[in-house]
């Protein structure tokens, strides 16, 4: 029981010495302490003799406090006689000490009957480790509603065992008093409540009372609440806070925190620091740490000390290990021990170890054997295996399958995946769909998305109205504004669409840079178009330059203009030969004048 709490709650009496009114200093005087108690033993004892029952009761606690337990029993044994409840209490409280736990409860339940919370509690706490819930919850209760703060905690805990919501009332009872561990669960509840109204989404921010219980159970020294309080300050971005509680319970022995420390000094560029609290993680068998580690020895290409770890993690029952087991195995090129590795964390339920065995496989020719384990992953939530099995379906020509697939993985988030959605949607004539999949996408970082989401809304654009002399020529619309966005990203047709653009508003220098851009990345429109810009400016052996790059792409009415440089130039043989090459290059178009201008050419030579 719990001998060493409050007195006047233990003890039900104010009878004791009472605190010294001098201040308290560094260094204090522990002889007088030890002569003041002492001296207050003496009395007790004194007073004891003389018959006084209250002074048998607290001279018997006072023993019972330092361990004397012989020597205390016969005190409280005769104040107990003399109906002292408090006695009662403590005397339950010595003989569950010395093992006799059915006469330690018939003593407290005297105590209980004459009004004692500290021995309601005990007498409840006696009956639940007896099994007795009910005999336990009324005597709890009957603590608890007498204002016992463990009487309010252990209640609580019976009824949370239970499942039955006033556990939390309790909870808070015990909180409000000072309970550290109340304070901690009510504040665990209150963070569970607001995940469960939230669909189960734990990313969603903890309510500001479960933050404020963390914070004050925290303050009383309880380790996981200063983890749980770090972390909330983590995710708000207020890491300076969080170091100091994270810190706070790494020192406490709180391996988790330590292990999240490491984290918070390794985003900060501190490595050799974030390895030491994950060293220190690690030893105390946290699995996360001891992966943090061996990726930090992978990165430095110590991969036996990497592996070590990681096999570390694994005994500690992280599947995380084995997952980076494989992984490091395929970087080295031992495909056999990484699908060892891989299968050992997919059997587990690794998603991802399920992914990437299923593309160790796939790209071994076992797509049978790959396809299950795509289908495992993705079912788990992979992201990236529905992906995989919208491309592995779309190879097979399952457009239907392919595209179900597809939708999940742009349902979450992922943008390769709905960049086909959108491309499937507008093959569909579905526009208003393909447009909504083609924005995430293309706010997801995709430029081909980003230029294909421009094409759609460079077709619904009004023609640009007349304009007078002194108007602007030109506003700018959303469609430019993706296409710019594709064309930064290095998109070669989106790169030649803004260059157009510019060109159609004047701007000369701008339809250059985005052209030759295009171009020297190997579009052969750009080069073409580049060659246009420069021929118009006078520069037209520069042009041909760029025509011959296009025409050698396969770019036709390239070539028709190099063979018409070339037909003015006198230089009859090669402009026919670029003739030949405009009509087997097409199109239509471009073939018809192409043969009229080799006819002419090559009369022209027999003449």
């Amino acid at each position: 029981m719990d001998v060493m709490g409050d007195k006047a709650t233990l003890f039900e009496t104010g009878r004791f010495v009472q605190p010294s009114s001098r201040e308290d200093t560094d260094t204090p005087d522990e002889t007088g302490e030890i002569a003041d108690e002492a001296a207050e033993e003496l009395r007790q004892r004194l007073a004891a003799e003389a018959g006084d029952v209250e002074a048998m009761s607290v001279l018997g606690a006072m023993l019972l406090r330092r361990g004397d337990l012989d020597g205390a029993e016969s005190h409280l044994r005769a104040a107990t006689a003399a109906g002292d409840r408090a006695a009662a209490n403590n005397l339950g409280v010595l003989l569950h000490q010395r093992g006799y736990a059915d006469e330690a409860a018939g003593w407290w339940r005297i105590a209980a009957v004459a009004g004692s919370a500290a021995a309601a509690h005990a007498l409840g706490r006696h009956h639940r480790e007896r099994g007795d819930e009910p005999a336990a919850e009324y005597w709890l209760r009957q603590s608890a509603e007498q204002g016992h703060t463990l009487g309010a905690y252990a209640l609580a805990d019976l009824l949370e065992h239970r499942g039955d919501t006033a556990a939390e009332q309790w909870l808070r009872v015990a909180a409000e008093r000072g309970h550290r561990e109340a304070a901690y669960r009510l504040a665990r509840a209150l963070d569970r409540n607001a995940t469960r109204e939230a669909g189960g989404d734990n990313s969603v921010p903890a309510p500001a009372e479960a933050e404020q219980w963390y914070r004050q159970a925290a303050a009383r020294g309880h380790r996981r609440a200063a983890l749980h309080l770090g972390a909330i300050l983590e995710k708000r971005g207020e890491l300076k806070e969080a170091g100091r509680w994270y810190l706070t319970s790494a020192k406490d022995g709180e391996a988790r925190a330590a292990c999240a420390l490491g984290f918070l000094l390794r985003d900060a560029g501190d490595t050799e620091n974030a390895a030491v609290w994950w060293l220190r993680a690690a030893q105390d068998g946290d699995g996360n740490a001891a992966n943090a580690l061996g990726a930090l020895h992978a990165e430095r290409g110590e991969t036996q000390t990497a592996e070590r770890w990681y096999r570390a993690a694994m005994d500690a029952g992280d599947v995380n290990g084995a997952y980076n087991l494989g992984l490091l195995c395929a970087e080295q090129g031992r495909t056999q021990q990484a699908e060892q590795w891989y299968r050992h964390a997919a059997y587990a339920g690794h998603r991802e170890a399920a992914n990437a065995l299923a593309i160790l496989l796939l790209r071994g020719g076992d797509e049978s054997g790959a396809e299950p384990w795509f289908s495992k992953a993705a079912e788990a939530g992979s992201v990236d295996a529905a992906f995989n099995l919208g491309i592995l379906h779309a190879g097979r020509g399952e457009e239907r399958a392919a595209l179900r697939w597809y939708e999940q993985a742009a349902a979450a988030g992922h943008t390769e995946a709905a960049l086909q959605v959108g491309m499937a949607r507008l093959r569909d004539g579905d526009e208003q769909e393909a447009e909504r999949h083609l924005r995430c996408a293309a706010g997801g970082g995709s430029a081909e998305a980003a230029y294909r989401l421009a094409t759609v809304l460079d077709a619904r654009r009004p023609p640009e109205p007349a304009h007078e002399l002194g108007e602007p020529v030109h506003r700018r619309s959303e469609c430019e504004e993706w296409y710019e966005r594709a064309a930064t990203q290095g998109h070669r047709r989106a790169q030649v669409r803004v260059g157009m653009l510019a060109a159609a508003r004047g701007d000369v220098v701008e339809a250059a840079r985005w052209y030759r851009e295009a171009a020297e990345a190997g579009s052969r429109n750009g080069a073409f178009n580049l060659g246009l810009l420069l021929a118009r400016e006078g520069s037209e052996p520069e042009a041909a330059v760029w025509w011959t790059r296009a025409a050698d792409a396969g770019h036709g009415r390239a070539a028709l203009r190099l063979a018409l440089v070339y037909a003015r130039r006198g230089e009859l043989a090669e402009g026919q030969r670029w003739a030949d090459r405009a009509v087997s290059l097409g199109p239509v178009s471009v073939t018809e004048r192409a043969e009229r201008l080799r006819d002419a050419l090559r009369q022209e030579l027999s003449a």
